[in-house]
């Protein structure tokens, strides 16, 4: 789906600054800035390279700033934003941007055509900037045009700022086909490469850039960046230039044949499996074409009037090309899933939260199957790792919930690949390991009690995805019994029963089932709120927490219900009620004396609203998958789903550009917040739509 915004959108600064994209690189590097190429976030830059991939990103080049000059007259492309000022004001001369696939802008500057094209090499960290230019063919070919460009670079952390500094080498090497940038020495070397007619050296810095998302966040919001050349293009003899920024060196480069290659790899539109016959001219349609509007594109106001099911089919078209950007492979041979951009790593959870829209919903089982083996090898005491750190430290075990999640990912991929010889010799005795260590105990004292729930908790420790956390203040500790763990280990004990049985373990079968039907008679009795008809959201010996929180749906949501059938109703309609939102569900329910409806200010600000009634655009998935099974055979629930879609489509426009952010606000008009692109929040939607709209699920296994 092609994105694009017209000159009434890209001349307004306060919106254009509003709209954010992003290239990947497929090893956890990335490009990254808004429309009109100004910075607004210490996260955005043109190469964030992955050093080792996928974690360890530095940010090398920032920027580029760029001048055209005609006839002396000079004209700025760029756009910086600094402390109450703007300068340049490139965004006046952009007439058009448009994503399709590769982020393009269109300048038009005295009846000359500019095209800036920018992509990342996959499996690569390296950035190419190609411009084409489209002279006047009235004026006149004396006419004296120059592109200049200054090149504006960082080298630091991707969390980190840069200021000037008499440690930075300012000096760079005149290579025979490239230019050498390497201002600390544990930093890896930026080569850029180039058609530029001259190279001169600038050597100075460009003081107080500011980025007004940072200010938002209340963080540190000014930076420094230094300039040591500028590339002098002569337009007169050269009309496409170009410019690359790596850390490979290349012996010889060809910009064309890397835009060849990635472009031809994009074009794979991703595999869906054929579940339902039914569905044979929506597969059609999804897989091999889509209709020449898109190709042509469209100004997003030129879309308002379409009908919802081409809206849909447009969402999920996005969502489709967007999830390949989470796929990474890492410096092991491993492969993983990162949790979001700009600032997530791969994490336990979320990878296996994501793992069936990312992957399962598109038939790329051999990825699927690659990240579960990776997993199942780092799976210590039972647990699978919380979060891998950025710099090759010992992975992080604080987790409940990350471990069962890997479980319900193994089933999926079984409903899915059909591949049970995989798991019965690589994965089962990894399941069978991690249940055996929630029965008997782990960290953080996790185990299970007599009645057969899990209870999980320790003091200062945040161990449920509502996993917030200040300084030694632990904002949502729920300590004791949580639901959705609880849901998800009945979930996770009928699994394994049902694995057993295919698996002519009969002994494994019948004690799994027999556990777990132990489970949801404890927990149909323990967590039930019988004067609210709805489900405490945890106990804790005498305490049991009445607050409405979403965490209840997954006892209606997940392959194995825990909750029994007569209350799906009753918990879908409270979670409608006071949770649900155009965007996913709030975290906790507006009446509540704890709501806080804005996710903004500082830090601590923030933490403290992360689940205190934000919302989660990823709660919408399981949401939809409750309220399918709780009004199944209703003749208006697709109707509804389809509609509980719909806002997605218009958000694709809005923050980051054809993806779902992580997190809006729990009040209207619910702003985007967080993360631009967050892969659990667009693997749910994926999920949903072929599980319960495409047809999937008319294919379950049991």
């Amino acid at each position: 789906m092609k994105i694009l915004f017209n000159k009434d959108i890209c001349h307004d600064l306060t919106n254009a600054i509003e709209k954010e994209w992003l290239e990947t690189n497929g090893i956890g590097g990335y490009a990254s800035s808004t429309i009109i190429g100004g910075n607004t976030r210490r996260y955005h830059g043109l190469l964030i390279a992955a050093v080792p991939p996928p974690h360890g990103r530095t940010l090398l080049l920032s920027k580029l700033e760029e001048f055209l000059y005609i006839e002396g007259g000079e004209f700025p492309l760029s756009t910086n934003i600094y402390p109450n000022t703007i300068y340049p004001e490139g965004y006046n001369h952009l007439v058009q941007f448009s994503l399709n696939p590769f982020p393009t802008f269109n300048y038009l500057i005295n009846g000359m055509s500019i095209e800036k094209l920018v992509f990342m090499v996959h499996g690569e960290n390296t950035t190419v900037v190609l411009y084409r230019i489209n002279r006047n063919i009235e004026s006149p070919s004396t006419t004296l045009i120059s592109l200049n460009i200054r090149f504006m670079v960082a080298f630091r952390d991707y969390h980190w700022l840069t200021h000037q500094n008499s440690t930075f080498n300012t000096n760079h090497k005149m290579l025979d086909n490239s230019i050498c940038l390497q201002p600390y020495e544990e930093l890896p070397a930026m080569y850029v490469y180039h058609n530029a007619e001259s190279v001169e050296k600038a050597q100075f810095w460009y003081k107080n850039m500011e980025y007004p998302r940072e200010i938002e966040r209340g963080l540190e919001a000014h930076e420094d960046l230094f300039c040591p050349f500028t590339l002098s293009f002569d337009l007169n003899k050269e009309t496409n230039c170009y410019i690359v920024a790596s850390t490979h060196e290349y012996n010889k480069i060809d910009v064309f044949e890397l835009l060849r290659k990635e472009t031809e790899r994009r074009r794979r539109y991703p595999y869906v499996v054929q579940h339902n016959s039914n569905q044979s001219q929506n597969k059609e349609r999804l897989e091999y074409g889509r209709d020449n509007n898109y190709e042509k594109g469209r100004a997003y106001d030129d879309t308002k009037q379409l009908p919802n099911s081409e809206k849909i089919t447009r969402l999920i078209e996005s969502l489709l090309s967007v999830s390949d950007t989470f796929i990474v492979k890492c410096g092991n041979d491993r492969k993983s899933i990162i949790a979001g951009y700009h600032w997530f790593g791969d994490w336990g959870r979320d990878t296996m939260i994501s793992l069936p829209g990312i992957t399962l919903v598109q038939g790329r089982f051999e990825e699927a199957k690659e990240i579960l083996l990776s997993y199942a090898r780092y799976v210590d005491k039972g647990m699978i790792p919380n979060r891998f750190p950025d710099y090759g430290e010992i992975p992080e075990y604080n987790t409940v919930d990350a471990s069962l999640w890997f479980i319900n990912a193994v089933y999926q991929y079984l409903r899915f690949a059909k591949d049970l010889k995989s798991i019965k010799n690589n994965l089962y005795e990894t399941l069978r390991e991690i249940v055996a260590y929630y029965k008997k105990g782990t960290r953080f004292n996790i185990h299970m009690d007599t009645d057969g729930l899990i209870y999980a908790g320790a003091e200062g420790v945040q161990l449920t995805w509502m996993d917030a956390k200040v300084c030694d203040w632990v904002v949502t500790p729920r300590m004791g019994k949580v639901v959705e763990v609880n849901a998800l280990w009945y979930n996770a004990l009928k699994i394994l029963s049902y694995l057993a049985r295919e698996m002519n373990f009969k002994e494994d079968c019948n004690s799994y089932n027999t556990l777990a039907n132990k489970v949801k008679e404890s927990f149909n009795k323990s967590f039930w709120f019988e004067e609210g008809h709805y489900l405490y959201d945890y106990i804790n010996n005498e305490l049991k927490d009445a607050a409405i929180r979403p965490n209840q749906i997954f006892a209606v949501s997940l392959p194995y219900p825990v909750l029994l059938m007569e209350r799906w109703r009753n918990v879908t309609d409270v979670v409608s009620k006071h949770l649900l939102t155009p965007y996913g569900l709030r975290t906790l329910t507006p009446e509540d004396k704890y709501y806080i409806g804005c996710y903004c200010g500082n830090v601590y600000e923030r933490d403290e609203a992360y689940h205190q009634g934000t919302v989660w655009a990823w709660l919408m998935g399981p949401y939809i998958s409750g309220y399918v099974r709780a009004y199944a055979g209703n003749k208006n629930t697709i109707e509804y789903v389809m509609g509980l879609l719909e806002p997605f489509y218009a958000h694709l426009f809005e923050s980051g550009l054809g993806t779902i952010s992580e997190i809006f606000d729990g009040d209207a008009p619910h702003k985007p917040r967080g993360c631009i692109s967050q892969a659990w929040s667009v693997a749910e939607i994926l999920r949903v739509y072929f599980e319960h709209i495409y047809g999937f699920e008319d294919n379950d296994i049991r």
